[in-house]
């Protein structure tokens, strides 16, 4: 006959119960697989965030380079082109012209013998002055210097007439006109006006 314990139960039935809890118990090497072993829905998510982390690496590092690449290439600002051509002497009447104003900055102005190109530029701080029609004289919207219809300044802070550009004509009749050449007239200097370049005769 089997053997009992205190309690009536026989001790072949205790041994049984604690070897079957033991072989319920999972074992190490169970938990950790179970631990690093994902679900499909998870490896999807792995996946996308492996992803953006490629994108955005890959996008910081092509920014980096491109504005590595650029400082080999200049900085260049384009500029109208200082010399070019507007036209007849017939085409102006006396008076100004101010269709040149904002395409290359400079007004044509025609008196009754001669034909000349102010440079449109205050010589207080350098904006560019209006023409007023109505008042016949150019205003300075800066800081209110005034010229007359020739650019002679009058009021205001500007402390000397607006500049006058090269003219000439070319073989066709045209009127040839040159920025980056200026003629001046300053307090205690002989006026430019009179030079060689400043007009035509018209």
């Amino acid at each position: 006959m089997p053997e009992t314990t205190a309690g009536g139960s026989p001790e072949g039935a205790s041994q049984s119960g604690e070897t079957t809890a033991e072989a319920a118990k999972p074992s190490l090497a169970s938990k950790l697989r179970k631990a690093f072993q994902t679900s499909p829905s998870q490896k999807d998510a792995v996946k996308t965030r492996r992803r953006f982390v490629g994108i955005f690496t890959g996008g910081f590092l092509l920014t980096n380079f491109l504005m590595f690449l650029r400082f080999f290439f200049p900085r260049t600002i384009f500029e109208p082109k200082r010399m070019f051509r507007v036209g007849t002497p017939t085409d102006y009447g006396i008076g100004v012209d101010t269709k040149f104003q904002k395409a290359q900055r400079i007004w044509v102005v025609r008196s009754t013998d001669r034909l000349f190109v102010i440079y449109a530029r205050c010589t207080h701080l350098g904006c560019t002055p209006d023409w007023k029609e109505s008042e016949s004289k150019f205003k300075c919207p800066c800081h209110g210097s005034g010229y007359d219809p020739e650019g002679i300044n009058y009021e205001g802070p500007a402390p000397r007439p607006m500049d006058r550009a090269k003219v000439e004509l070319d073989a066709e009749g045209q009127i040839v006109v040159d920025t980056s050449v200026l003629f001046k007239e300053e307090k205690g200097k002989t006026t430019q006006f009179n030079d060689a370049g400043a007009y035509i005769v018209v």
